[in-house]
This record gives structure tokens, sequence and C-alpha cells, in this order.
């Protein structure tokens, strides 16, 4: 599947887009909902990003988090952690405030063509929900496409999980299954407890049949891959989001470049077969 991209002569023009609804949903990490303005459409899909600018801030890239539509979508959602100027200032966005997207950019998790038909195994550490979230409620949307459907997901604390109304709804199909897990727990918390690689081993894959998508803490790949490795899966049936260091989104600034790939065009989703080679990838 190639991935859809903005003209080429409109990369580095951002359009305006206008902010819906906003939540806290951690003590770092904020929900936003947007609207592009005059009619625009995004056509992003699963896996990809949006530059996010931020008049007298700067510049930032942000997972889409939002399921695309099959009639094209005005909407998109973004969950931000607030970690330095720009995503301080979008923290103290209210809804009509408005904002600069460029994109979407980047290669999608092939949702569309290479996972239809098979199990479908999520892997999600922390903020890796973000960018798998839009995955899994593409998948759920169109529900009969797809073979058996799980979500491993971990946390550092139960304080800092995300979309927590949604897990639960998730945990009440009777075609997904949802497993979570946290660093530490407290008096609150009744399910796992420890590193996501836990869970692993519990699960009943069948592997030639399997399709694995992975997003987490750079920490977290090595450990999962082993662990995956080791139920017998394919490096062919692994998918991995590296969102690391980017910047520009157009591959101009350098800042992503993997020995040669760079993160923001080639990814941020790669095939774990295309990469496993490649030094400092994982």
């Amino acid at each position: 599947m190639t991935a859809p991209r903005p003209d080429e002569t409109d990369i580095y023009l951002p359009r305006p887009a206008t902010l819906i609804e906003t939540e806290s949903l951690t003590a770092h990490e904020r929900f936003f909902r947007f609207e592009m303005d005059a009619g625009v459409e995004l056509s992003y899909r699963p896996g990809q990003f949006l530059e996010i600018s931020m008049p007298g801030f700067g510049e930032c890239p942000i997972s889409i988090s939002s399921a695309p539509s099959a009639g094209g979508d005005r909407g998109f959602e973004l969950v931000v952690r607030r970690v330095g100027n720009v995503t301080r200032a979008l923290h103290g966005l209210e809804p009509g405030d408005r904002i600069g997207v460029r994109g979407p950019f980047g290669a999608p998790f092939p949702v569309e063509d290479a996972l239809t038909g098979h199990d479908l195994l999520f892997i999600c550490g922390g903020l890796g929900l973000v960018p798998l979230r839009s995955a899994i409620n593409y998948v759920l949307n169109r529900r009969d496409d797809y073979g058996e459907v799980t979500v491993l997901l971990g946390a550092r604390t139960p304080a800092d999980r995300l979309f927590t109304r949604e897990l639960y709804a998730w945990k009440l199909r009777d075609d997904l299954v949802l497993e979570e897990t946290v660093d530490a727990a407290d008096p609150s918390w009744g399910a796992h407890v420890g590193v996501i690689t836990k869970l692993i081993p519990r699960l009943k894959l069948a592997p030639e049949n399997t399709r694995a998508l992975i997003c987490g803490p750079p920490i977290m790949y090595r450990f999962v891959l082993k662990e995956l490795e080791k139920q017998g899966m394919s490096a062919e049936h692994i998918y991995l989001s590296l969102e690391r260091r980017m910047k520009c989104g157009v591959g101009k600034c350098g800042h992503c470049q993997i020995n040669g790939l760079y993160t923001c065009r080639q990814g941020p989703v790669f095939k774990y077969a295309d990469i496993a080679a490649v030094r400092e990838a994982i």
C-alpha cells in the first residue's frame, strides 16, 4: 500500500484546523479533537503523523490517534504529552482555538492489505497506545475482515493509563482480548503487574497466521521481539513504529536518520524484516 501524501508543493505550508474538544487523560497527557477548516480532508491512514504548529512557539510531529473513516476525514484526534514549549502551548488551548497542520506524513500500518484476514496482536507500551489506537479502531470498525484480535497494554502505573473508558468498552467485547499490566500497582489495581513481555507467553498464538503491531518506548522493542521469536513469529510478520527524533516530517532536517533510513519518510512504520540488520534501528 502506498501511503497518501500531501501535494509536494504544499508540504511546507500549514493548513488551519480548529479545536473542537479537549480532555485531560492523565497528569501529563491531554486528548484533542480538531477539525480542518474550509472543508479540507486529511485522507490519513493508521500509523501516520501530523506536523502541528503553534504560532510563536514552533512545530512538532504528533501521531494521529483516531481511526480514518471510509468517507474522508475533516476531523482527527491527537494525544499530547506536555514536554516542551509547543506541547505546553497546546495544553493551553481551548475549544475554538486554531493550530496549523502539515501532513499527514509517513508510512502507515498495512491494515488494508497485508493484515487483512490474519489474527492481529497489538503490543502497546505507554504512549504507544496513541498511534496503535488508530489501527485498533480501524480494525474494530471492519471486524469481519480480520481474525482474532489481541491487545497487550502496558503502563507505568494505573494513573498513567490512557483512554480508560474506551479500554473498559474493549474489555466488554467478545471479539477482542485485552490484557493489561502496570510496572507499579496501587491498591485499586487488580490486574497484572510487571513488564509487558510477561504477557506474551500467556497467549495461544498461531504464529503463521498472526501479524504483530508494536509501538512503545525504545527499550521495550528488543525484549518484545525476543519473546515473539520464542513464539515462532517471523520477522516478516512484525510491524514496528519507530517514532524517533522526527522533526520536519519530509526528510530535510536529518534528525530522524537511521543509517540511511529516514523515519519520517520510510517510516515511522517498518516491517521488522526490513530493519533487523540496520544498526541502531532497534
